[in-house]
């Protein structure tokens, strides 16, 4: 179910200095299987597409339904501030989360990692290395976000 961080080829966002993820965080950062995340992917993400950059209308994070309105947040500018915290607009979407939900951080069929969300709220600076589209979502949650590179990310419904 789950692998060694060090499997994953980037797992040097997580070790950086800044942004400092703790140890006791560290620990709490789960890398799943490349089987594990397959099943995540095809139950929360997509049965049809394995990559974000593939994403077609029939996927439900393409669809009208999915997008909340005003949800377009700028992320990347809380990212380079001095700032911990997630932006206000992301924090007011998952706002029902409880510090124990677990959410996936999905990047692709294959990488993806499973976290509370109290812990990723204190690491997700290091998480958003990873920013080529991937998607936050809670376990049996409908609030889901995914991050862009261009710096924006979309609040959405699934």
């Amino acid at each position: 179910m789950y692998q060694a961080l060090e499997n994953f080829s980037k797992s040097w966002v997580f070790k950086r200095d800044d942004p400092k993820v703790d140890p006791q965080d560290l620990d709490n950062i789960l890398f799943l299987t490349e089987q594990r995340a397959a099943q995540i992917w095809r139950d929360y993400i997509s049965d049809e597409q394995i990559h974000p950059d593939h994403f077609t209308d029939r996927d439900w994070l393409k669809a009208e339904t999915a997008q909340v309105a005003s949800g377009k947040v700028h992320w990347e500018k809380v990212w380079d501030s001095q700032s911990s915290l997630l932006p206000e607009t992301l924090l007011a979407h998952f706002s029902s989360w409880g510090d124990d939900t677990t959410v996936y951080f999905c990047c692709h069929n294959e990488v993806i990692f499973e976290v509370k969300w109290g812990v990723f709220q204190r690491t997700w600076k290091a998480f958003l290395f990873l920013d080529n589209g991937p998607v936050l979502v809670g376990k049996k949650k409908k609030q889901a976000v995914q991050f862009h590179s261009n710096g924006w990310a979309n609040l959405l419904l699934r």
